[in-house]
């Protein structure tokens, strides 16, 4: 569980406007320090599994506000996933990378004849 001094410093970091405590962005921002912290503790007490399970529950409920935050505003949760440095933000970046590739190699087959290139054209066979 957070302070009340490290829960107030995550809320000025992620809040939307100046009042905002509650948002989705604030409220997994939240989710995940404690996460963070459940995930130490457990590291040294193998066997508190009340804890393990209130991890899991925390784990469970960030990921429906995540899903939730993408459903609504996809750049919003991008930038995020982005800043907690979320496994989701690296998958979701190889993912784009792999997409231009693609893009590149769907534009490149032809060169300046109109021709496909000989690579294509095995491929093909």
């Amino acid at each position: 569980m957070l302070d009340k001094k490290a829960k107030e410093k995550v809320i000025k970091k992620f809040r939307v406007h100046e009042t905002d405590t509650g948002s989705p962005q604030v409220q997994i921002a939240i989710l995940t320090e404690e996460i963070k912290e459940l995930t130490e503790h457990l590291k040294n007490h193998k066997h508190d599994f009340s804890s393990r399970r209130g991890l899991l529950k925390k784990v469970g409920e960030r990921r429906k506000l995540l899903k939730y935050l993408q459903k609504e505003n996809a750049e919003q949760f991008l930038e995020l996933a982005e800043k907690l440095k979320l496994k989701i933000a690296q998958r979701l970046r190889e993912e784009e990378e792999e997409e231009k590739k693609k893009e590149k190699n769907y534009i490149d087959p032809e060169d300046e004849n109109g021709e496909p290139k000989e690579e294509e054209i095995e491929e093909e066979k």
